[in-house]
């Protein structure tokens, strides 16, 4: 046994026990099957361009001690989230506020805006959501379900609406004020030089060990160590026997181009079902960039397939029942602790995933 902690996956939770361990004196491998350190937050440059390889990432939250947490290791820049919506060459602000309303129907007054919704959602006489679309007509009314819900959740999921289940939207915020800060906490921001100088930093003096698939070599790296945190997908680690979790995936077309400023913003969803792509990601925006060229990046939502990068848990009444029949299998594993977005089939904020690395730690490094 070489080590105290073999930690499997070189992500945020990862590199954060890892850190943590240290700390206390306590000796680590982590080991990844990626050719980098990261993650999802990895960030690749390009052209002096910090380019989220696998999706737009902003930290965001209102817990100050995980905010003065990473600030250890990076100092983050003043980025705000501010994304816009285009629906058929029209753009509008997210999140829902007065500046969307206005556009929408030509008034100024949250008074007018409260109106017109109360009218829609009145004369839909919905009682009881038996699914997606209603609840979110119940919730937002016609025009902005129409516009601005619809066709992106149909790419998202890959469904009707009307085959999704209602607990999917438990709410849909409307802001009554000319407010376009997409996140509601306290802090947000990006680092400066990317999120993979973090993780670098988060994990100096602990042994890194890349291009390794945990799954495939177990035997031999389950040798190295007496204590395993492995953040890869549970029912992967049980070689799927109870059956598969489904996910969604997302497939990254991202481009160079020879122009300066492309779209103006980092994010701009496409809400039309008809366009393929659910939003493009203009990567210098994230850093406030004045490079003579840009990167953008278009996400297409698909079916996730074994084998394939799973993003969004599909945490519907089967998947969380099979999830826990796994887990009671994980609770059997007296040297393995399963955490993260894989390993607790759970989608995780950023700021969430910091905080169950650190509560684990602080649970049981002694």
């Amino acid at each position: 046994m070489n080590y105290d902690y073999l930690i499997v996956g070189a992500g945020l939770y990862g590199a954060v026990f890892a850190h943590e361990a240290r700390k206390k004196g306590k000796s680590c491998l982590v080991i990844d099957k990626r050719e980098h350190l990261g993650g999802n937050i990895y960030c690749e440059e390009i052209k002096g361009i910090q380019v989220h390889k696998y999706g737009a990432h902003i930290l965001h939250t209102s817990n100050k001690k995980v905010w003065d947490y990473m600030n250890q290791f990076c100092e983050f820049n003043q980025y705000i989230n501010s994304p816009v919506a285009m629906y058929k060459d029209e753009l509008y602000n997210l999140p829902f506020n007065m500046n969307t309303f206005s556009k929408l129907w030509g008034i100024r007054t949250p008074a007018e805006a409260k109106k017109i919704i109360q009218s829609q959602i009145a004369s839909l006489n919905i009682i009881e959501p038996k699914n997606l679309e209603e609840q979110a007509l119940s919730l937002v009314g016609t025009d902005v379900y129409e516009k601005l819900i619809k066709g992106y959740t149909e790419k998202q999921w890959g469904r009707s609406c009307r085959d999704l289940p209602a607990f999917i939207i438990k709410r849909l915020p409307l802001r009554f004020t000319y407010d376009n800060n997409y996140f509601n906490d306290r802090y947000q921001g990006i680092p400066i030089g990317g999120y993979t100088k973090v993780i670098e930093k988060m994990l100096e003096g602990v042994d890194v060990q890349l291009n390794t698939d945990y799954l495939e070599n177990r035997q031999e790296l389950n040798k190295l160590s007496k204590n395993i945190i492995y953040t890869g997908m549970i029912d992967a680690y049980f070689d799927y026997k109870l059956g598969v979790l489904e996910y969604r995936s997302v497939r990254f077309e991202t481009e160079e181009l020879d122009t300066d400023n492309f779209q103006g913003n980092a994010v701009i969803n496409y809400t039309e079902k008809e366009v393929p792509f659910t939003r493009i990601i203009e990567h210098k925006h994230f850093e406030f960039g004045n490079q003579p060229v840009t990167v953008i990046s278009k996400e297409y939502p698909s079916e996730w397939s074994k084998g394939e990068e799973p993003y969004y848990p599909i945490n519907n009444d089967k998947n969380n029942a099979l999830y826990e029949e796994y887990r009671k299998l994980a609770q059997m594993e007296s040297r393995i602790i399963f955490g993260g977005r894989l390993g607790e089939y759970k989608y995780y904020d950023m700021d969430k995933v910091i905080e169950a690395a650190l509560l684990k730690a602080e649970e049981i490094l002694v």
